[in-house]
């Protein structure tokens, strides 16, 4: 098969189609043929050699695939041959075939095509776990995404809608902004002329917002901790701009606030299977019912993943980059 390799760790330019040995599938996983893959900022980090997959997994980028099972292993009861399915993974998607713990596998949802289901995976089980499953946010709250219009944030706002959250995001364009806009955010901040603490104040008579989810990390710490409300949350998914901040404790302990960190890709086999069987019980009906939709900016054919990460790091995005191959 082909799949895109990591010649040497560096910029775009060193990921390259090849030609490699098929995956074995073990017992309990099915082969999937890919039909597309979708980038996440994980796969940048991945190609620079900062962020190496897990033992075990494919060395080949790509953390989500949607296309058809080929083959199934013997401990394998609910997919068989030729089932249309999406896929949370640990690596590997960037690739004509990637095998898959069973557990990990998502029919495609109804009213999706097969291709536009590789952009799901990442961020239903993303969202849904920190938001939901450890941030409980629930109807009635109010919550703030930074990066309103990236892949994680445009479906974020569009679950937080559905489930009666009132949604602040943040973003760097009012092109963007007007994206998160029609995706249902109720209000839209501009970071680059505009101080998000004290607009989140206003907006809500000084109580802050319930919920935070941030992937800058620490120059946004103590301004989210200053955006929450008492009993806030917030869930740090990564750290764009940094990683080594100073935070006024005392701030923590008046509101009460918890502050919680967490990646989907290194946690364990059984718990990406539990995130994966909540989001098909939770996320995927919303989907069906048309409450929620793929968000994709661009397709690529795999053999310009390079381009596509040229894009991705060049932030003029707003939803999800797919490679079909």
């Amino acid at each position: 098969m082909k799949a895109v390799v990591i010649t040497t760790p560096g910029g775009p330019e060193v990921l390259q189609l090849q030609e490699v040995e098929d995956p074995q599938i073990k017992e309990d996983e099915v082969l999937v043929k890919v039909e597309a893959t979708a980038l996440n900022r994980a796969d940048t980090l991945q190609r620079q050699g900062k962020y190496p997959p897990p033992t075990g997994a494919s060395s080949y980028p790509g953390l989500e695939c949607s296309g058809t099972i080929e083959a199934v292993g013997k401990n394998v009861s609910r997919w068989k041959i030729g089932d249309q399915v999406c896929a949370l993974l640990s690596g590997g998607g960037y690739a004509e075939k990637v095998a898959v713990p069973a557990g990990q596998v998502l029919p495609v949802p109804q009213g999706v095509s097969l291709k536009d289901a590789a952009s799901l995976p990442e961020v239903a089980c993303t969202v849904w776990s920190t938001v939901f499953m450890m941030s409980r946010l629930s109807a009635g709250e109010t919550f703030l995404v930074h990066g309103g219009s990236s892949g994680i944030g445009t479906f974020a706002i569009q679950i937080a809608k559905y489930k009666g959250v009132r949604v602040f995001v943040t973003a760097g364009s009012e092109d963007k902004l007007a994206v998160c806009k029609d995706l249902g955010a109720d209000v839209c901040i501009n970071y680059k002329n505009e101080d998000f603490v004290a607009r989140v104040k206003e907006e809500t008579d000084g109580k802050g917002v319930d919920v935070i989810l941030d992937s800058i990390g620490a120059p946004y710490f103590q301004k989210n901790v200053d955006s929450l409300s008492i009993d806030g949350r917030l869930f740090l998914l990564g750290f764009m701009g940094g990683f080594v901040t100073q935070v006024n404790l005392a701030s923590l302990f008046a509101k009460r606030i918890t502050v919680q960190a967490a990646g989907l890709r290194t946690r364990s086999l059984e718990n990406k299977a539990e995130i994966v069987s909540e989001v098909e019980k939770n996320v995927w009906p919303a989907i069906a019912a048309g409450k929620l939709k793929p968000v994709v900016y661009k397709y690529l054919p795999l053999s310009k993943a390079a381009e596509g990460h040229q894009l991705m790091e060049s932030s003029k995005h707003a939803g999800k980059i797919l490679l079909v191959t």
